[in-house]
């Protein structure tokens, strides 16, 4: 049997060391930032506004799969309404594309829901707050007094594990709502989840993390208050 000298077996003890310190480190680091991965939804929609312009002065729906597939044409038949939901994408990726998406069409107020992604993706809660107050920031360049509706991150079933950082990730936004200003907290929990306190299943596709038409009503009356015109 071969023999290891000391000091070998002391450097096979520090690698193994090593790796077992690194690997949770990888496991835990956030899902970056990758917008260019959205070039082709992003085009499509400028494609879209080349053969029928959206009106402007509109509500402007923005963020991820639960803005892209609520059917915002159904739930708002009176109003001027626009939807530029694109699913998977995290919070950096609309405040990337803010000029594309939200500042051509002037709206007179913006809808946002993002951030699941992010959490799920890794994210703090802290690191949520920074980037949402950053697309704050890039949406409001050109309108610095226009009005913004953050519905909260949602309870669902199949992130109810993540339930405890989405909280927070909420609170903290929400704390900075009065320093902004002209900012709108929707707080879509209650209405979501049942008597114990979790998720309501009749709200939610098959997959527990899309709403289905159930889902939407909830939200639809929550927001409707808030972007009739007042004449």
């Amino acid at each position: 049997m071969p023999t290891i000298s000391r000091t070998s077996l002391l450097g096979l003890m520090c690698l193994a060391l090593g790796a077992s310190i690194a690997a949770p480190a990888r496991a835990t680091e956030p899902k970056p930032c990758n917008p260019e991965v959205w070039a082709d939804a992003i085009a499509k929609f400028e494609e879209e506004d080349k053969k029928m312009p959206p009106p402007k002065q509109g509500v402007l729906f923005l963020g991820s799969s639960s803005i892209r597939l609520w059917d915002v044409q159904k739930s708002f038949p009176d109003m001027l309404v626009v939807n530029r939901g694109f699913g998977g994408s995290q919070i950096c990726d609309s405040t990337h594309y803010a000029e594309r998406l939200v500042n051509i069409h002037e709206p007179r107020g913006v809808v946002f829901y993002a951030g699941d992604n992010d959490i799920a993706g890794g994210k703090s809660p802290e690191q949520v707050r920074d980037d949402f107050r950053a697309f704050v920031e890039k949406v409001r360049g050109p309108q610095p007094e226009l009005p913004i509706i953050f519905l909260a991150i949602k309870p669902s079933i199949a992130r109810w594990k993540l339930a405890d950082k989405i909280k927070e990730a909420n609170r903290l936004i929400a704390e900075d709502f009065d320093e902004m200003g002209n900012m709108t907290y929707v707080d879509v929990w209650p209405g979501m989840l049942d008597e114990q306190g979790e998720p309501r299943k009749e709200l939610f596709a098959d997959d527990g993390l899309h709403m289905n038409d159930k889902g939407y009503e909830v939200w639809t009356e929550l927001v409707t208050p808030l972007v009739e015109k007042k004449d």
